[in-house]
């Protein structure tokens, strides 16, 4: 079993209502990747596997962090992130509950829409919790099992699932840990005995930098 290092992507556009539209890297975006790589380069970080989703702002993160450098870039739709918008955009239509305007609201937005997404009260969603639950413990299981230490390039949420799946968190604490992943932050699972375990979370070393302060965006 192996390393995984996931990265989610760097900022994208922030006043998107819709899937396609969020789906582009802004020019920060790209800084905060190239950032990442350049602290990449810099303390020789070892990867002999790299990933991402299929998504445009995973490529884009992958690429401008010269990911492709260190091996062939892997692209997996497992990896994409669960479609908050579209199933924002659902509650919203059947439901009557807007969608929040700040990151402040999403603190009791997102829990609320992920029970009802569990519990199958948002109707014709584009894949039911389950299935995303799935499709991520698939795909980290598939990644942990190869040879050497992986790069994965996704999303917040993703990464929200796998701690989820790797502490056992309720769906609170599961939207909690979504809401607090920066844009190109970095997070590790080690596999101890026959589990993945987290060992890293959230960092942004790359933006520590008082320079870079401004740089360290959730949204």
């Amino acid at each position: 079993m192996s390393t995984i290092t996931l990265v989610r992507h760097g900022q994208a556009n922030t006043a998107a209502q819709d899937e396609d539209s969020y789906d582009n890297l802004s020019d920060l975006g790209r800084q905060q990747a190239a950032w990442l790589g350049d602290h990449l380069d810099d303390t020789h970080e070892h990867f002999e596997r790299v990933y991402c989703g299929t998504l445009r702002r995973h490529r884009q993160t992958a690429t401008q962090m010269r990911a492709q450098a260190r091996a062939d870039i892997q692209q997996d739709a497992r990896l994409n992130e669960m479609e908050f918008f579209t199933l924002a955009n659902l509650l919203r239509d059947q439901q009557g509950i807007a969608m929040p305007q700040s990151r402040e609201q999403f603190v009791t937005y997102m829990p609320m829409l992920l029970s009802k997404w569990q519990a199958g009260e948002i109707e014709t969603p584009p894949e039911t919790f389950q299935q995303f639950e799935t499709r991520v413990n698939e795909a980290l299981i598939d990644i942990a099992a190869g040879r050497g230490p992986a790069l994965v390039v996704t999303s917040g949420g993703l990464i929200g699932m796998a701690f989820r799946q790797a502490m056992g968190l309720d769906i609170t604490a599961f939207s909690r840990t979504c809401i607090a992943i920066m844009n190109t932050s970095v997070h590790r699972l080690h596999p101890i005995g026959d589990r993945l375990s987290m060992t890293q979370f959230n960092a942004t070393p790359h933006l520590d930098r008082p320079d870079r302060q401004f740089a360290q965006t959730h949204l």
